[in-house]
């Protein structure tokens, strides 16, 4: 459904060190800069992408936004979590942990990275484990 994210930055050197590092838990490779300064994470379901506003004004995080990233297991999720922390993340929500519902188990952790921006990384649980 989507081609790709795009996360404004205000200052691209400290958010391409914390997405190079909480991406790579997940698998996916060092963000690449491209000609005109923005930072792109390619993969074969999507695209991630760092830029500094357009318009010149500083980046601000959408209220009620969030981007998930799909993890492989609950120590996946904790690696991610403590790999952004230590690169300029700041926790929010609960800490990393199952969340349950009738409809479905995760288990979830969450992080503002420097920019403010809230993110995720998400892991589907068996409903009986």
């Amino acid at each position: 459904m989507f081609s790709h994210i795009m996360v404004g930055a205000n200052d691209l050197e400290v958010s391409k060190a914390f997405y190079d590092a909480t991406l790579k838990v997940l698998g996916c490779s060092e963000g690449v800069m491209d000609s005109k300064g923005r930072c792109f994470y390619l993969s074969d379901t999507g695209v991630l992408a760092l830029t500094l506003p357009l318009n010149g004004e500083s980046a601000t995080h959408g209220n009620g936004m969030t981007i998930g990233f799909k993890a492989e297991s609950p120590e996946q999720v904790d690696a991610w979590h403590a790999a952004g922390v230590a690169h300029g993340g700041v926790t929010c929500e609960d800490p990393p942990g199952v969340r349950t519902s009738p409809e479905r188990k995760l288990y979830l952790a969450y992080l503002r990275d420097p920019a403010g921006n809230k993110l995720c990384a998400a892991h589907v649980m068996p409903q009986d484990s």
